[in-house]
């Protein structure tokens, strides 16, 4: 631990809380095969702290599913959650073709150099693990340690199949609780999420227009899926075995996007994954549990332990 570090952690029950520690709004301009574009992203906790927590989304999702995760370790973190381009506060491409993950590790790259900081933490969800095994794989990669939520390095051609079936299909809705009562019938597989969680996520998941609310992504986003027909599996076994750093895998018990055989041999090979796994959800965990947070915040900051590879059941 750096000297500032422990002088922080020493000096910290006696130190008042910042006045810009809450949660902040800013953009980022990335760079394209076919131009600029602006990612936007929120930002938690100390900005001065050089711990910094990156989170980062599922494929239809945005950085306010992190806000729980986020206010929980915003005073260990400075915790940065991006709309991936296509989504939340994000621009939408103009060439549709460019919502690749070569673009979006471009991005967080980016957005890395512009924190200012040689190495983050990183929390992704479904989309956002993938992104960050990217990431993590390459050489002299920031990324220290790694939180893959529901994701591996295989995800089943019958899982994208499923996803496809809905994404950029929606209806627009009328009320805001017609949105809510969609939300709660496609994010089912979540798990049993309050009334004041589903809001939230309902809340933040759409953009009101004239005629009423449609969710806030580039629903082109859907058509990729739909013009070339899905027959293989994703694989990206190559670059999880370059990462050279802690792996904690999450995994919904019931998920048909990361399978069991998956999981447990992200824990074999490559990084030799921590595993931890939630009962009564598929995919995928949205983090904003209270035993959820415990285990990504225990993984994140316990950082002193030898990693077992056993399987956690939370109480």
């Amino acid at each position: 631990m750096s000297v500032s570090g422990f002088l922080r952690r020493l000096f910290k029950p006696f130190m008042r809380p910042r006045a810009d520690s809450g949660m902040r709004e800013h953009v980022v301009q990335c760079m394209g095969p076919h131009g600029l574009h602006r990612m936007a992203y929120t930002e938690w906790g100390d900005p001065d702290n050089p711990k910094v927590l990156l989170c980062v989304h599922g494929f239809t999702r945005n950085a306010r599913d992190f806000d729980m995760l986020a206010e929980a370790l915003s005073g260990e973190y400075r915790v940065v959650c991006p709309d991936v381009v296509g989504r939340g506060r994000s621009d939408w491409l103009r060439v549709k073709f460019d919502y690749t993950f070569p673009l979006y590790v471009s991005d967080m790259v980016t957005l890395i150099a512009r924190l200012g900081v040689p190495h983050v933490d990183w929390v992704g969800t479904s989309m956002g693990g993938l992104i960050g095994v990217l990431l993590a794989g390459q050489p002299h990669a920031p990324v220290r340690r790694l939180v893959l939520n529901d994701v591996g390095p295989l995800i089943t051609a019958e899982s994208l199949r499923r996803i496809g079936q809905y994404v950029g299909k929606s209806p627009g809705f009328p009320t805001l609780e017609d949105a809510e009562s969609y939300v709660r019938q496609i994010g089912a597989s979540f798990g049993a999420l309050t009334d004041e969680q589903w809001q939230h996520l309902t809340r933040h998941s759409v953009r009101h227009t004239s005629n009423g609310y449609i969710f806030n992504y580039d629903p082109s986003l859907g058509d990729l899926f739909r013009m070339i027909p899905i027959v293989l599996d994703v694989q990206a076994w190559d670059a999880y075995d370059r990462i050279a750093h802690p792996v904690l895998a999450i995994r919904g018990a019931e998920s048909d996007l990361l399978r069991r055989d998956t999981w447990l041999k992200m824990a074999e090979r490559g990084p030799k994954a921590k595993l931890a796994e939630f009962p009564g959800i598929g995919h995928a965990p949205m983090l904003m549990s209270e035993d959820q947070i415990a285990v990504i915040r225990d993984f994140l900051l316990d950082s002193g332990k030898e990693a077992d590879n056993e399987p956690q059941q939370p109480s």
